[in-house]
């Protein structure tokens, strides 16, 4: 289930209504009446909700489940467990993310509101600049500092000694003490996901938060996106430069550095420590194990070990990357009669 303080509840939906909806085809007929309050993903759907399943190797997901029904193809259909409703579909994360967006919806502003909003929870000593914009019962700790220009989001939760700079926006957040977010970061918007389905192209529904611990930095313009379902984590007193893109579900350590430009796509994991230079990309579900640095402008592509420092792209070990560095050089010179 989405988080209530983020997240508007619109279910319940019979599953008789939902197949219509999406275009599915429910397995049993007689499910009709059957209704599910909520989408979730298949480790943590329980019985009033929905998932889906898009690929056969996430099977044994589906056999251990409690989702109360499921979104699949039909030749999957031998992995439901007894009491999972089954909605085939030729497209399960599109047509899930249809049923989302018909199920739950992210709150909104108060139309023509005030700029503090009056179920605001504010405590003593939090300062809040011109035209910044506090949403419906968000909650801000005392010596917080809202500069002019910034958006907190409905629900957001920001700690004490905190700093939030000019036209910065921080929405499905929970923000620990300390931590400054520097002017035009921002903080919460969808990661990116996207699925095909009959309608062409379609926007999966974000439904995760952003969590960021004490004592860190965001710079300015940076991009930290809000989970997918599960939680984006900034780990205590990480460091991160201006216009730095955190992608959805990504978890960072505490103590770590990144540099400007750096990229971190979804799902990666950054272990304590790691120091990443500017323009480091790195791709997704992958882990950089604590304390590995990685050298600037490095794509990286593969697993990197604890302590380990790396470069190039696609970035390997340094001393493996320098040595190919010097042997592509005397090559060169060789070719073009050089010393």
């Amino acid at each position: 289930m989405p988080d209530p303080r983020f997240f508007e509840d619109l279910g319940p939906l019979r599953l008789g209504d939902l197949a219509h909806l999406t275009g599915a085809v429910l397995a049993r007929r007689d499910e009709a009446e059957r209704s599910v309050k909520a989408v979730s993903v298949l480790s943590r759907a329980g019985p009033d909700e929905i998932a889906f399943l898009a690929d056969v190797r996430h099977g044994e997901a589906l056999r251990t489940s409690a989702a109360g029904a499921c979104f699949l193809e039909e030749a999957m259909a031998s992995d439901a467990p007894a009491g999972c409703a089954l909605l085939f579909t030729a497209a399960p994360q599109a047509v899930w993310s249809i049923a989302a967006e018909r199920l739950c919806r992210p709150r909104r502003h108060v139309a023509g509101g005030t700029g503090v909003d009056p179920t605001a929870e504010l405590e003593e000593g939090v300062i809040v600049g011109s035209g910044a914009v506090i949403g419906p019962r968000a909650v801000i700790g005392t010596g917080t500092y809202i500069a002019p220009g910034a958006i907190v989001g409905p629900g957001v939760a920001i700690g004490r000694e905190c700093s939030i700079g000019p036209g910065a926006s921080v929405a499905f957040a929970l923000i620990g003490d300390r931590v400054k977010i520097y002017a035009g970061a921002v903080i919460g918007e969808p990661g990116f996901g996207a699925a095909s389905g009959p309608r062409g192209l379609v926007d999966v529904p974000q439904l995760g938060r952003v969590i960021i611990q004490d004592g860190v930095t965001v710079g300015a313009g940076s991009c930290v996106d809000r989970g997918a379902f599960e939680d984006t984590t900034i780990g205590e007193n990480t460091k991160i430069d201006n216009l730095v893109q955190i992608a959805h579900n990504v978890v960072i350590g505490r103590n770590c550095v990144l540099a400007a430009y750096a990229g971190v796509s979804g799902s990666a994991v950054i272990g304590d420590g790691c120091q990443l230079g500017g323009r480091v990309g790195i791709v997704d579900h992958i882990k950089i194990g604590a304390g590995a640095r990685i050298a600037a402008g490095s794509g990286v592509m593969s697993q990197v070990p604890a302590g380990e420092t790396w470069g190039g792209s696609p970035a390997r070990p340094l001393k493996q990357w320098l040595r190919e560095l010097a042997w592509v050089s005397r090559m060169a010179r060789r070719r073009t009669g050089g010393a």
